[in-house]
């Protein structure tokens, strides 16, 4: 009786700690999704394969695709093979089978493999086949975990496969929703991912609530504004505060940059002034950088910085709505520029360390990522 009662309530517990794992994913918002399997590869020579799967879209709009992917991590650190069918988009709502055929060498470490969805609609897959060629130059098929996603969906993740194109981490995606579903011919079932509301961040257009011109320049603000987001969003506390060597800045040393630079430039538009005690106290040392802003700015989490960041960018949008075109063309206290260049500097301020921050991603080192996710089932 004791130990019906204990096995009872460890399965209550583990269930309990696996909703709660769930329920606390980290999600990043953006265009598209993915998902991704991989396997260890080694060859002396080049060496031939072949990914296939079923694919078929319901589109709403017209920028959505989907698309199966593939990658060769090699051992030189240099990039190997790569498609992910940009070129070539699926858009039918008919099942067909879609390949990628590529080639890797001896410096080929890792094959990675799965589908992308980009904008809104429903993408469905099924029946993944993986072939690499043998000695003697026959392909030969290569056990795929959950090929077929007959293992359905648990939570958010797909058994046998990881969210994202990453080597170590998950990429939850806001605006996806991913379903089991079953086929309509027989009880089988597919993989399918659904994405909803999502803007086509390649068109500038004129916002709503604001006049033609300060539309426009939202529009691009905005635009940029995601950029920055998209690029730090799915970092960790140990990304955030890596550092290149002694005189560089940190990632989020940078993010609060940008905020207090933006803050900063609205006082002198909209307010026709410099920053107050109050103000210099909160941004200044932010808008400075260097040594003391090093030691200040570390330890905390990219959503930390990113919060203070759309911050400042709400109250830009907010004042902005106050004004008009006429407005853009009217001068700085300092008369050296109108309101239309500062904010356009602001636009290029921040393009200028979004390439600094993207450049310091690339060099941050990589860490083994040793951590094992919650086991989904639990055998009663």
């Amino acid at each position: 009786m004791f130990s019906k009662t204990l096995k009872t309530i460890l399965v209550a517990l583990i269930f309990i700690s696996s909703t709660t794992a769930i329920s606390q994913i980290k999600k990043v918002s953006q265009s598209w999704t993915s998902f991704t399997q991989s396997i260890k590869v080694k060859t002396s020579k080049k060496t031939k394969f072949k990914l296939q799967a079923s694919v078929r879209v319901d589109l709403e709009g017209k920028n959505g695709m989907a698309g199966l992917w593939m990658r060769v991590d090699n051992t030189n650190g240099e990039s190997g093979f790569f498609d992910n069918m940009m070129d070539r988009p699926i858009t039918s709502n008919q099942w067909s089978i879609y390949t990628i055929e590529g080639e890797m060498d001896e410096h080929a470490k890792t094959l990675n493999f799965g589908g992308i969805c980009v904008y809104n609609g429903k993408f469905y897959f099924d029946d993944f086949e993986l072939s690499i060629q043998n000695e003697k130059g026959e392909y030969e098929k290569v056990i795929i975990d959950n090929a077929r996603f007959e293992n359905q969906v648990k939570g958010e993740r797909i058994p046998g496969w990881r969210r994202g194109i990453g080597k170590n981490k998950e990429v939850f995606v806001k605006e996806f929703n991913v379903y089991s579903k079953k086929t309509t011919n027989d009880n089988s079932f597919s993989l399918m991912f659904e994405g909803k509301d999502i803007k086509n961040g390649a068109i500038i257009n004129t916002e709503e609530g604001y006049t033609p011109q300060i539309g426009t320049l939202v529009a691009m603000l905005n635009n940029l504004s995601k950029r920055v987001e998209s690029a730090v969003q799915n970092l960790d506390v140990r990304e955030t505060d890596h550092l290149l060597d002694e005189k560089a800045n940190r990632i989020g040393a940078l993010v609060m940059h940008l905020a207090a630079a933006e803050a900063y430039y609205q006082v002198f538009t909209f307010e026709n002034r410099g920053f107050n005690e109050e103000e210099k106290e909160k941004w200044q040392l932010g808008l400075d950088l260097g040594k003391e802003a090093r030691e200040k700015f570390k330890g905390k989490p990219i959503e930390y910085y990113l919060d203070i960041y759309k911050e400042v960018r709400k109250k830009t949008l907010e004042e902005l709505a106050k004004r008009n075109d006429e407005w853009l063309k009217e001068s700085s206290p300092s008369g050296r520029s109108n309101h239309h260049f500062n904010w356009f500097h602001v636009m290029e301020h921040q393009s200028s360390h979004l390439g600094q921050i993207l450049m310091l991603k690339r060099r941050i080192p990589k860490e083994e990522n040793n951590i094992k996710l919650p086991e989904e089932k639990v055998d009663q």
